[in-house]
């Protein structure tokens, strides 16, 4: 298993940054294709981003794409997720979650929370206009 924990979380102005961060600890991180969601009241969780294990592919949601840029440091079993130019629709708790390297992922599944077996407890966002 994974442990995860967000931070980076807070009050930001509409066009302004945070960068996000997920602690992963347990078994090696490096073997888990991960991502972000998000939560705003009263909606279901939405993608915002994936990388794979290595690093080198990444996956954006239309609505967050050319502003945010997910990655990840291995050695430092440490996701991040940079969000520039935050708008007040990006208000939201953010979770980042590991996938289950027993089972194979296609694109499509790192979209879908469904695609993920281990969950951070979230790390809220308000960005205010």
């Amino acid at each position: 298993q994974v442990q995860l924990v967000e931070s980076g979380g807070g009050l930001a102005q509409a066009g302004g940054s945070l960068r996000l961060s997920c602690a992963a600890s347990g078994r090696t991180f490096s073997n888990y294709a991960a991502g972000w969601f998000r939560q705003a009241p009263g909606k279901e969780r939405e993608f915002v981003a994936a990388i794979t294990w290595s690093g080198l592919r990444t996956y954006y949601a239309d609505s967050v794409k050319g502003r945010c840029t997910i990655s990840r440091d291995n050695a430092k079993n440490t996701l991040y997720l940079q969000m520039n130019g935050l708008k007040p629709e990006d208000t939201a708790v953010y979770y980042c979650a590991a996938t289950d390297p027993a089972i194979s992922i296609t694109i499509a599944t790192l979209y879908r929370p469904s695609g993920y077996r281990y969950w951070g407890q979230g790390t809220q966002v308000i960005v205010s206009s």
